[in-house]
């Protein structure tokens, strides 16, 4: 261990820009196992995994790597005390990215271009957020750290997961592995919240959120079977009909909006730098609730989802041909679970806003909302430290993760669960997430670098 601490290099950040913009390039798109369309290639994961190697020989020299699962990668960093082995810390990220094609992209999404915007340099690609961007931070962190001779105290592990985007198989796996070696991580930080202004009502700074639970998901399956025949002779109310219906059903039903105590204390710790008279009322949340989600609903989708469970109907399936009724219709809805609520409340809930026995409810990958870690702690403390130390004087609070990520896996083995990516992202930046036009300021990125390197020293 030594005291000597990296200083900013222009240089180093360039060449860390550089190997992200090489591992955008490579196009590791994670596709479902079944149903239809194609499947996952591994090439490019193999690709990806041998790009690593070249790009950090530092890394790969001094951190043990071993494979987890069919596509995840676990590297141990050796801390100075080996009686705090079985207490490490966890930094996580994931290799695998959504499909994405050139179409309607400002540019192409494996290209990696570096361009200016607003007098700025942005990094384009599919994953330059989510979440290869978190992944090459990560690395360059431990790179500069090694290169300034510093030996983290406890161990240090990377767990990359291949497969975050369809099933989270491989962070099962690191689990399962990491269980059965007596380990029980003393930090764990994933993907997640950032740093973000303008999303609070009456707030004009910006403020970091760190997740410290996150929602369950699961995919419910609707269906109706039906008797089929002419399109020339339509019935009063055929299959796809039947479906329309549910679907307008479950849309004029949603969930019940409520405040759970994640989300007080968030508006609580916001509330409080907030403009008059909203600071008054943010800061008596429990006087004022009603009010307060009142508010918050009228803020938009991303504001609503912290509030309830959600629903999305993602997929539609019917037909075979233009002159020929369908015998069987289907929507996929894709359900985020409220910390407050459980699976079988949701799909519960579905069923009676639906009120239909002919439309068959077939539940996919169940998996409940996470536990509630705690946002006071060593653990947490260290965390925010290492974001003050960046950002000095940032708002920090938690808040609940509506995204699903695979650091719910790591729950099972740890109390300490944290979801936080440490980029400036604004409002368009992170609307482009699983959509077109993914990018990435490079200055947010090179900020990302230095925050994972003061956790680093911290552990």
């Amino acid at each position: 261990m030594t005291d000597r601490v990296p200083t900013p290099d222009a240089d180093a950040d360039a060449r860390a820009i550089e190997r992200l913009r090489a591992l955008v390039r490579i196009p590791t798109v994670s596709r479902p196992a079944s149903g239809p369309g194609p499947r996952t290639e591994p090439e490019p994961f193999a690709r990806f995994t041998a790009a690593l190697e070249q790009l950090y020989p530092r890394v790969h020299e001094h951190l043990e790597r071993e494979p987890v699962g069919a596509r995840g990668l676990l590297y141990r960093w050796r801390g100075t005390d080996a009686s705090a082995a079985s207490r490490p810390t966890v930094l996580m990220a994931h290799s695998d990215v959504v499909p994405a094609t050139d179409e309607g992209w400002a540019h192409p999404p494996f290209a990696a271009e570096l361009v200016e915007q607003d007098g700025e340099p942005v990094v384009w690609g599919r994953g330059a957020i989510d979440d290869k961007g978190a992944l090459v931070a990560v690395l360059e962190a431990v790179d500069r750290l090694l290169e300034a001779g510093f030996t983290p105290r406890h161990d240090v592990l990377l767990s990359f997961g291949g497969d975050e985007e369809v099933a989270g198989d491989d962070a099962r796996a690191a689990v399962a592995l990491l269980r059965e070696r007596g380990i029980t991580p003393a930090l764990v930080l994933d993907e997640g919240g950032a740093i973000v202004r303008d999303a609070f009502p009456g707030l004009d700074e910006p403020f970091a959120l760190i997740g410290v639970t996150e929602k369950g998901i699961t995919t419910l399956r609707l269906r109706v079977e039906q008797q089929g025949g002419h399109a020339s002779s339509p019935p009063p109310f055929a299959a796809t009909e039947r479906l329309a219906r549910a679907i307008l059903r479950l849309n004029a039903a949603p969930a019940r909006a409520r405040l759970d105590p994640t989300m007080r204390r968030m508006i609580r710790t916001l509330g409080a730098r907030a403009r008059q008279p909203l600071r008054f009322v943010f800061t008596r949340v429990d006087a004022f609730a009603p009010l307060v989600v009142r508010a918050l609903l009228r803020r938009g989708a991303e504001t609503t989802a912290l509030l309830r469970t959600t629903r999305a109907v993602t997929e539609l399936r019917a037909g075979h041909a233009a002159n020929a009724l369908p015998e069987h219709a289907e929507a996929t809805v894709n359900i985020r679970i409220a910390p407050w609520s459980s699976v079988a409340e949701a799909v519960d809930e579905v069923r009676r806003a639906i009120d239909d026995e002919l439309v068959a409810l077939e539940v996919l990958q169940p998996s409940e909302p996470s536990p509630v870690s705690p946002a006071e702690g060593a653990a947490w403390d260290d965390l925010v430290a290492s974001i003050h130390e960046t950002h000095p004087g940032l708002l920090v609070s938690p808040y609940v993760m509506m995204q699903a990520s695979d650091s719910r896996f790591f729950t099972g083995i740890s109390e300490h669960v944290y979801r936080f990516t440490p980029f400036r992202l604004s409002a368009a930046e992170r609307a482009c997430l699983h959509a077109k036009d993914e990018h990435i300021r490079v200055s947010a990125f090179v900020e990302g670098v230095r925050t994972y390197a003061a956790l680093l020293r911290r552990r």
